[in-house]
Formats: C-alpha cells, structure tokens, sequence
C-alpha cells in the first residue's frame, strides 16, 4: 500500500518502547487515579490485606485493586470480567497496575470485601476536592433520583401486583378447566391426547397459585408491605415521570460552585419525604461549614425534617405542598387565614378571629387547635366549612415553617438553580452507569458500588474543571 500512513511491523522486536511510562500522556486521568490512590492510608481506610500475611500464597496489595476499579468506573467498565479482559489488553491498565492482571473472583471479591473502606474513599477525594476549593460551602441541592436494581419486576411482589397475579392465574385455571369439559365431546384418541395435555397445564397452574398464594402471605407480614427475591433490599418505586421501577432511591447533595457531589446516600425508602435533614447535616459536616443553605423540591417538605435543618443552622428552602383538593374547588385553604403571632389567634376571610382552644397530639406532633363558633350565619360559609364551626390546626414549631417559606419568597430562582444544580450530575451517572442498574445485591454493596459511581463523577468532573496537571501538584508528597 503506497501513499497511506503505515503502521509498524507487528513482528518487530520490541512493540513497546523502552519505558512504558512513555505511553501515558503527563495529563492522562490515569495518572491522577494513581497518585490518589498511592496518597491514601489503605490500613486506616480498613481495607482488608493492606499488611501482608506472614504464611500463605501472597496476595494482590488492595492499592492495585483500588485503582483497577476506579479506572474502570472511569471507563463505563464495571464487570469484573470486562476489568479482568481490559487489564491484559489495555495499555493504561497495564502502565497503572504494573502488568498485574487479576482474575474477575479475586476483582468481584476486593468489591464485595471491602464496602465500607471503599465508602471512606469516596470521601476522602470529597475532602481532597475541599481542599483544592472546589466548594462554595454556601448552598448545596439536594435531589433523590430511582436507579435500577438487579431484581426484576416479575420478582417483586407487592399487595396489588399478588393480587392480580392470583385472580390471572385463577383465570387460567377456569379456561383450562373448561376446555377440559369440552374435550369430552371429542374422539377417544383425541380426548385422551387433549385430556392428558389439559391436565398438566392445569397442575402446573395450580402450583403456581399455591406459590403466589404464599407470597402474598409473606407480603402481609413484610414490614414494607413488598418481597423482592432476586434482591432482598431492592422495593418497587414510583418515578416521577409515572410508572415505576424496582430498585433503590439514591440521593445526592452536589454544591452550587462546581456541581461536585458533597454527599450522597442510597435508600430504598420509596418516597424523598424523610431525607432532607439527613442529607443537608450530611453535607454541613462533610463541608465544614458554620451554615449552609439547601434547596430541594416539593417531594421533600415535611415540618420536621425543616425544624431539624433550621436547629442545626440550615436554612432550607423547600416550597410548600397542599395535599387537598380544596383550592380547586373553590374554598378556602389554611393558606386564606392569617395567623396574629402577638394574639395566638387565626384571622378567617371574613375578619373573625379563631381562638387557641387546646392541644392535641396526632401523630407524635403537638398540635394547638384554634376555633370559632357561629360560622351559621358567615356570608363566605360555603366557602368555609359545612359546620357551625371552623377549626384549625397548628403545630407547635409552625413558626419555623413560617419563616421557611419567606425565605424561599426571597428566592425566587431557588427552584430553577436546584434542578440546574441536581439534575445534571444524576444525567451524567446514568449514562456513565450505561444501562442505569446496578450490578451488585443487597443494600451494603450497593451503597459501596454508588460510591464508585460517585468517586469516579468527582474525579472526572475535578480534572475538567482544574486539569490533571493541579491535582497532580496537590497529590505530590509534602
């Protein structure tokens, strides 16, 4: 082939140059896996082997499994199997491991055994990222987003999915039994192929009832009300675009400055409604911070978890939601009644007044009760309440979620800065996950498996941001 670039002959002496270190760009992100990993103290971190034992086979130093893996989360490589064909063959791998190539039980088993230091990782890249003032330490959102388990749907069971799945195979088994009852009218041989044929499709059905029917007793006793059997951990969960998925609820806290993650958790709480204290005192302590200020949409209002964030210096700006139907059909809400602070009293539309009466408790919350009687004879009664009195209730901590909701009023763009901030790190996961699942069972490895996701999106996002080149200096031994 003349007039084209060549390549080199194949079977030339040496492939390889002499130094294999000349392969790897000075600003290759490998090079930044591997002097991360090099700075850590894997025996504080708890990884398991991190000292040699004094008898038996040798074994791999954590260190070389370490970066194995956060390369391949890097990578979209997070198979063992596919991280043990890229460590014969890639060039990276071999220049980062020092041509050790591992097989998959011993890569799949550093993973398994070692959930928790791997969790310590994620953190100290965050603690490096802080270094490097990467945060503003000012304003985080928060956001939880539905990511796909290892278990099926066809796996989980559920009060309404047992259901149907019984009255469909007792469906079944009446459609068969009919057919059975119309083959006697057939030919000998006929009815006695067809009879035959019936019959194991009707036992078969009938077994399978026997195991639905077990099921749904061991949904009844199932503290969440949900059996998955290919992962324990794993429950069925609304999305928000409708529709549902069986897998976890992951939730992030990613600062305002470099939509870096400051924290994260995985749940498999179906519903936001409990996570926002928990994250946000998260995100203060991983950020050192005096105050912070964190955003989160609707899905996680709940006065409690406001009061908790507001006792621990957070201010958080989650916007208000009204459960009822009242409002679209054109009566009044709490919203329309004006509390007088000095007073303790509620002021209606019509300009009555509502008195505190006394206290009730609903729910493990103290509630105060304020009324008004002779409602009978209010013009805007129809408006109002169908009783010849109005009642409302407020919470003992109400003025906290007063003062919430002004400070969300003094923010108006609050929303449209959370879903720029939240939504742009759970995107990029996603598409980094490949088919968005996780690949390993049970809660604790999946906690260790998002770590890897979340370590891997930081670092990925630190080098676009700064270049390899700085983080490199930061790395260097003092």
């Amino acid at each position: 082939m003349k007039r084209f670039i060549e390549g080199e002959n194949r079977f030339q002496s040496t492939l390889f140059p002499e130094r294999l270190d000349d392969y790897i760009a000075e600003d290759n992100a490998v090079r930044v896996v591997d002097a991360f990993v090099e700075k850590l103290d894997l025996l504080d971190l708890g990884f398991e082997r991190a000292e040699p034992s004094e008898t038996g086979r040798p074994g791999y130093h954590p260190a070389v499994l370490l970066k194995l893996y956060i390369y391949g989360y890097l990578n979209r490589i997070q198979s063992s199997r596919r991280l043990e064909r890229e460590a014969q063959r890639n060039v990276e791998l071999i220049w980062l491991t020092g041509r050790l190539m591992p097989v998959f039980k011993t890569i799949a088993g550093f993973r398994k055994d070692n959930r928790q230091a791997i969790r310590k990782v994620c953190l100290e890249f965050v603690e490096l990222c802080r270094e490097l003032q990467l945060f503003s330490g000012v304003l985080v959102a928060i956001d939880g987003s539905k990511f796909k388990a290892v278990n099926s749907r066809d796996k989980n069971y559920t009060r309404k999915s047992v259901k149907r799945r019984i009255q469909n195979t007792q469906q079944n088994i009446d459609r068969y039994l009919a057919k059975l009852d119309a083959v006697d009218a057939d030919e000998p041989e006929i009815r006695e192929v067809s009879a035959k044929e019936l019959q194991k499709k009707i036992a078969s059905m009938e077994a399978k009832m026997a195991e639905l029917k077990a099921r749904q007793a061991e949904v009844e006793v199932h503290p969440d009300k949900q059996v998955s059997t290919t992962d324990e951990d794993a429950r069925s969960m609304m999305k928000p675009g409708g529709g549902s998925v069986v897998g976890y609820n992951v939730q992030t806290a990613v600062d305002e400055k470099h939509h870096l993650i400051v924290t994260h958790e995985v749940t498999n709480a179906t519903s936001d409604r409990q996570q926002l204290d928990k994250m946000g005192k998260q995100a203060k302590k991983v950020l050192n911070a005096k105050a912070l200020t964190v955003v989160a949409d609707a899905g996680y209002y709940e006065g409690q978890a406001i009061a908790e964030c507001y006792a621990a210096s957070i201010t958080a700006l989650v916007p208000k939601t009204d459960t009822t139907d009242r409002k679209a059909k054109g009566k009044y809400t709490k919203a329309d009644f004006t509390y007088d602070a000095r007073r303790n009293e509620y002021v209606c539309p019509a300009g009555e007044r509502l008195t505190y009466r006394f206290d009730s408790v609903e729910s493990g919350k103290t509630l105060r009760v304020y009324m008004r009687y002779g409602c009978s004879s209010c013009a805007l009664q129809k408006h109002c309440t169908t009783a010849t009195q109005k009642r409302l209730k407020r919470w003992e901590h109400e003025d906290i979620l007063d003062k919430a909701e002004i400070e969300l009023k003094k923010n108006p763009l609050a929303m449209r800065q959370r879903k720029a901030l939240v939504e742009h790190p759970f995107s990029t996961l996603k598409q980094s996950m490949g088919s968005t699942h996780f690949l390993m069972r049970r809660l604790p490895n999946v906690k260790a498996e998002m770590s890897l996701h979340v370590l891997a999106y930081n670092m990925k996002r630190a080098i676009n941001v700064l270049g390899a080149d700085k983080i490199l200096r930061q790395l260097q031994p003092a």
